[in-house]
């Protein structure tokens, strides 16, 4: 809940400086859900950006999604008619709190993550509603506020390693992401990296089952 208030509260603001109001942040959050795409989203809609552009930049900034939805198709399975909803709302925070956390003793665990995407995407939208009339009644600078996500993957990082002992995923999540980034440049790593990434964690957990 802090996190996403806290994201969704910057989101607002900026939103709200760029002169789209409450209802534009409302309708964004609600609708789009979609972290750092909606951050993105703003500078395209200002920008006047074409809807074939918005459209390549989303699939682009998004496709990490395609793997999220692979892993987490196990965990969906038998949600029933709550499923199309929880898709949708597979956000980064959610998707690490659905596969790093445990539902707690005799509750569904299908009924746990449907309220766990349900909870966050609430959080967002009343973070983004809040921030918008912050942003119109304390009018402030904005610099320095897109920032929050990035630092919000960094603690979700942070906590992960902390709390296992096995730091095979997060190393080769970092090596493949660099390497990527060198190789390929900062506009077009995120699809080679993730690839990579598939790849190696799929050996690795081949290689894993194998020795056991």
């Amino acid at each position: 809940m802090a996190g996403y208030l806290v994201l969704g509260m910057g989101f607002g603001i900026i939103l709200e400086s760029k002169g789209y109001g409450v209802l534009w942040a409302f309708a964004m959050s609600l609708l789009i859900y979609a972290g750092s795409m909606q951050y993105l989203a703003v500078d395209l809609m200002t920008a006047g950006a074409s809807l074939i552009t918005t459209a390549l930049t989303t699939l682009m900034v998004n496709a990490r999604h395609l793997f999220y939805g692979i892993s987490a198709a196990e965990k969906y399975r038998g949600a029933g008619k709550r499923k199309p909803y929880m898709i949708f709302a597979l956000t980064d925070e959610t998707y690490s709190l659905v596969c790093g956390g445990k539902s707690p003793s005799g509750v569904n665990e299908t009924s746990y993550y449907f309220y766990i995407s349900l909870f966050d995407h609430i959080y967002w939208v009343a973070g983004s509603v809040a921030g918008s009339v912050l942003g119109k009644v304390l009018p402030f600078s904005t610099e320095g506020v897109d920032f929050t996500l990035t630092a919000l993957f960094v603690t979700i990082f942070t906590e992960q390693w902390m709390s296992t002992h096995d730091h095979t995923a997060a190393v080769i999540g970092v090596g493949s992401s660099v390497s990527c980034l060198i190789i390929f440049g900062a506009d077009s790593f995120l699809i080679p990296s993730m690839i990579v990434i598939s790849l190696l964690l799929t050996a690795v957990r081949f290689w894993k089952r194998r020795a056991s």
